[in-house]
This record gives structure tokens, C-alpha cells and sequence, in this order.
């Protein structure tokens, strides 16, 4: 079910913030030992599955556990994603270092990662100029760009390219040593994280090469295997889940600050999506993204009781959208440009579509 009503009146049916993390503070309860354990089980996941996608005797089979790793990288990339919120375990220097440990498969810098997501995403969640995670672009603006630029924003909104947005708009653009342009502020840590995980990368792929050589495989395809493959299926995977939470017909993005506070908008720019299949638990709850904006401090293990409660006080306001093929396709063709005073999607035309 997805809320119907205006949303005038759906933010003015919200409490305040400060009462629904009331409501929440017995559930953000966080555990040392079960976040140990999840770390330890999902690194071990990673390694088990990079061996096997080496070890296999067949290449569909290599591919198949490319993909099975590039899984499991996004799951301890969620790990770290907590941590980098202080809500994994219950010392702030531990979750600072198991952030940085479970965010280097993914190659994320953490200082970076903390800035950009935490600060920026969500402290302005949904806000033109300040969010710039999926920021849709108006109708002049996407006239103003050159055909390559207009060219590359159709493939990225075309439903199939999450990853290659992920990859080119916030890895590329934002977390592996930022330019100036988009990130002005100039830290030591910054560069020392990025120096971490390209020194990861570098010892990835050597071990790949001696692997390689020690079983008699081509050096290029094992590092295509076992390296590209599982880094773009994550990149596949970060980019479709954000995606997914923050587009949607019934989500509105705000261009002044005075609207979108008005909004709610830790509550109603967000969507929990809902799945058949196990695919929820087995990214560690992470689709309960409402209880997530609303209290960042909610810990991964606790995300479906948290968003339980919420949708429990707060019928309808919630955005709640059971997740098909159907819907994401039919989504991506609605979702192109926004208008923003209007606060409707529209299509390359201007024309509304939603």
C-alpha cells in the first residue's frame, strides 16, 4: 500500500521527530556481540565466495560466484553503513574501525562515505542543491546540458544503470579522491582513507594474479572475475537500493527549505520497499529505510521492529510500495526530470507523468 492522501496533509499528520524517536528509543538497543558476529560471518562469506569464484573448474561457474561475491560485498558495505552512523555496536572507536574494515570490498572511503551520506543525505534528505544522491534535474536544466550530458542522464534514469550512476556520479566523482569541485573542504583523513582502500584494491588484485599464475588461469580473466565483476555487481546493487528509496511517484523532491522542512521529510521522502522473498533479511534490513531517517542510531538488527512500530502509529503517511519488476519499470518511465513547482515528475518534454 502506498499513501494517497495530499501531502499537506499527510506532514501535517506527522508528529515531531523528536516524538517518533521517542517511540523508538526502547528498540535502539545496540549489541557488540551480534555485531561481531555479523562481521565475522559475512567476511568469511566474501572469502568463501571470492575462493570458490577462483577455484571453479568452469567459467559460467566463476561468473556465477562473481556475482555471489559482488552480493556479499554489498551486504558488508550495509555493515559499515552502520557502523559510519555510530548504530552497529556500542563504542564509537570500534564501529569506526570495522566501518573502515567491512567498507574496503566496496572500496569506500569511510571519512568520505560519513561526510557525503550522514551530513549531506541525511541532513537534507530530498533537497535540490544539497542532497545530490538521484537529485532529478528540471526540464531547463536538462535542456542546458550538451547531447553527450542529456545522452548519459537517459541511460542513467533508464531503469538498467543504477550501477553505472553509483560508479560514475558517487564513487568515481565523490569517494576516490574528490576534486575541489565536489568536495571543497580538504582533509587529511580524507586522502589517508582513499590511500586505504586503493592499497586494498592493489593487494586484491595481486592476489589475483598470483592465484592465476599458481592455478594456470589467464591473470586478465581471473582479475575480471574476480575483481571487476563483483566491484560493478555491487555498484549494481548500492545503486538500485538508493534509487529505489528516494524515487518514487509518491515522493516529492523541494527546491526552498522552508517547503521540504514543512514536509516532514525525514518521514515522507523516504519508501520502504517490500519483498516477497527473503531479499529484505538478506540485506540486512536495510529496505526499512523510514525507521533508518527517522532515527540513524536504530541499529540494522532492529530496522524491522523500528519500521513495524512506525507503520503501526502512523497509518498512511508512510510511503510502503511491495516491490515488482513491473512497478520498478514502470517507475523508471515515470521518473525522468522533476518539476518543482509543480512537484510532479515529468517526462524529457516537461510533461507530467506522474
Amino acid at each position: 500500500m502506498t499513501t494517497t492522501a495530499p501531502r499537506e496533509t499527510l506532514a501535517a499528520a506527522i508528529p515531531h521527530r523528536k516524538d517518533i524517536r521517542a517511540w523508538m528509543a526502547p528498540i535502539a538497543t545496540r549489541s557488540t556481540a551480534r555485531a561481531l558476529a555479523l562481521t565475522v560471518f559475512d567476511i568469511l562469506f566474501f572469502a568463501a565466495a571470492l575462493a570458490a569464484t577462483v577455484l571453479a573448474s568452469h567459467p559460467l561457474v566463476q561468473v556465477g560466484m562473481a556475482c555471489v561475491t559482488g552480493f556479499v560485498i554489498a551486504r558488508l558495505f550495509i555493515l559499515g553503513h552502520d557502523a559510519c552512523h555510530q548504530a552497529f555496536t556500542r563504542h564509537r572507536r570500534l564501529n569506526r574501525w570495522l566501518g573502515r574494515l567491512v567498507f574496503l570490498p566496496s572500496l569506500t572511503p569511510y571519512s568520505l562515505w560519513e561526510v557525503g551520506h550522514n551530513v549531506v543525505h541525511h541532513g537534507y534528505t530530498n533537497l535540490k542543491g544539497f542532497d545530490f544522491v538521484w537529485e532529478p534535474r528540471t526540464l531547463a536544466e536538462y535542456q542546458a546540458l550538451p547531447r553527450w550530458r542529456r545522452g548519459l542522464e537517459r541511460v542513467y534514469r533508464s531503469g538498467w544503470a543504477p550501477w553505472l550512476y553509483y560508479l560514475v556520479e558517487i564513487w568515481w566523482a565523490r569517494m576516490l579522491f574528490p576534486s575541489k569541485r565536489h568536495m571543497p573542504t580538504r582533509r587529511a583523513i580524507f586522502t589517508a582513507d582513499g590511500l586505504l582502500v586503493t592499497a586494498a584494491a592493489a593487494v586484491w588484485i595481486a592476489g589475483l594474479v598470483a592465484a592465476a599464475r599458481a592455478t594456470g588461469q589467464s591473470a586478465a580473466w581471473l582479475v575480471a572475475v574476480g575483481f571487476v565483476l563483483p566491484f560493478l555487481v555491487w555498484n549494481g546493487f548500492i545503486g538500485f537500493v538508493v534509487y529505489v528509496h528516494h524515487t518514487h511517484t509518491g515522493v516529492a523532491w523541494y527546491q526552498d527549505k522552508k517547503s521540504w522542512a514543512a514536509a516532514q521529510p525525514f518521514v515522507s521522502t523516504t519508501v520502504h520497499l517490500t519483498f516477497r522473498s527473503a531479499m529484505g533479511s538478506a540485506l540486512h534490513h536495510i529496505m526499512e529505510h523510514t525507521a533508518h531517517h527517522v532515527d540513524m542510531s536504530v541499529p540494522l538488527y532492529r530496522l524491522k521492529r523500528a519500521q513495524k512500530l512506525l507503520e503501526e502509529r502512523m497509518p498512511g503517511c508512510i510511503v510502503v510500495q511491495p516491490f515488482s519488476w513491473r512497478w520498478y519499470a514502470r517507475t523508471a518511465r515515470a521518473c525522468k526530470l522533476y518539476d518543482y513547482q509543480r512537484q510532479c515528475w515529468t517526462d524529457y518534454r516537461g510533461r507530467p507523468s506522474t
